[in-house]
């Protein structure tokens, strides 16, 4: 039997049904890892969030993160709502709160704020870590496997995989982007070549992106985890200025238009955040033999 409180909650909106949808599940300590991913495939959301070792007075918490099909070692809309919920839990919450989140074998510094009706949040992703430029025969695979034709890509800037705790290969495109999909099956073992985990497809004139789970199947809302290694891509080819905060946009597409902060600290940090929104609390009881 089990009987867990969880929150339901809408990453990068001020407003419920907005923003990128996420379930954060409460006290999970005693549940495996088999039943936290049969969870995840029950709320069918993009990711769902486990909690475990909550020390409220400590401002800390494990965070393990569910996509249906596995684990991840890092998502960025479930950091930030699991921090927005744990700022809801305070039971006289300081203006600004800072949290030490353990996702897998990293520690996120994570920040909230309380607002009226809404939590802002904003993680630390630390410095992006930029790749090879990508060409030729590979480059050509990449843009056929994502129903792109050559006049589409950005004619001045190449793919790369830029990671911020999860590689992303970036596809920069000049067109195409209300076009683009994954159209060719057997995507993963592809981004793996490149040693990227997913594709971002990227105008880097808006700048606004589109990503999907690696069979095409779901296209995600709004990708925290992504938009780090967006804005590190557009500073490092000097798309945007260095130093300034940036606006990735993304979800639009999906009926659910959401918009994520960038902002570089001077070390070369990027702070990637936005307001959470509550959307419902309940509890999961159910007999599992």
């Amino acid at each position: 039997m089990i009987d867990l409180g969880y929150r339901h909650v809408d990453v990068f909106s001020r407003r419920a049904l907005q923003g990128n949808g996420l379930v954060v599940v409460l006290d999970a300590e005693n549940l495996s890892t088999a039943v936290m991913q049969q969870l995840t495939r029950e709320v069918r959301q993009f990711e769902t969030a486990f909690l475990t070792g909550v020390d409220l007075p400590g401002r800390s918490a494990r965070v393990r993160i569910f996509t249906e099909d596995e684990e991840l070692d890092f998502a960025g809309h479930p950091v930030l709502g699991a921090a927005a919920v744990l700022h809801t839990l305070l039971p006289a919450p300081e203006p600004e709160e800072s949290w030490a989140l353990a996702v897998a074998q990293r520690s996120v510094v994570t920040r909230t704020r309380g607002a009226a009706g809404w939590v802002d949040a904003a993680m630390d992703q630390g410095v992006p870590q930029v790749g090879h430029a990508i060409a030729g025969e590979l480059a050509e695979a990449y843009r056929d496997a994502l129903n792109l034709v050559r006049g589409q890509l950005h004619p001045a800037l190449p793919m790369q995989v830029v990671s911020t705790g999860l590689p992303y290969l970036i596809v920069p495109v000049q067109t195409g982007l209300d076009s683009a999909r994954i159209s060719q099956p057997g995507f993963e073992r592809l981004l793996n070549v490149s040693g990227a985990k997913f594709v971002y497809v990227l105008d880097p004139d808006r700048p606004e992106g589109r990503t999907w789970d690696n069979a095409g199947r779901v296209e995600d809302v709004a990708t925290g985890s992504a938009a780090g290694p967006a804005a590190g891509y557009l500073l490092h080819h000097g798309v945007r200025p260095a130093g300034e905060p940036l606006l990735v946009h993304q979800g639009r597409f999906t009926g659910r238009p959401s918009t994520i902060e960038v902002r570089p600290d001077p070390d070369g940090r990027l702070w990637v955040g936005g307001p959470v929104a509550p959307v419902a609390a309940g509890r999961f009881q159910a007999h599992l033999t």
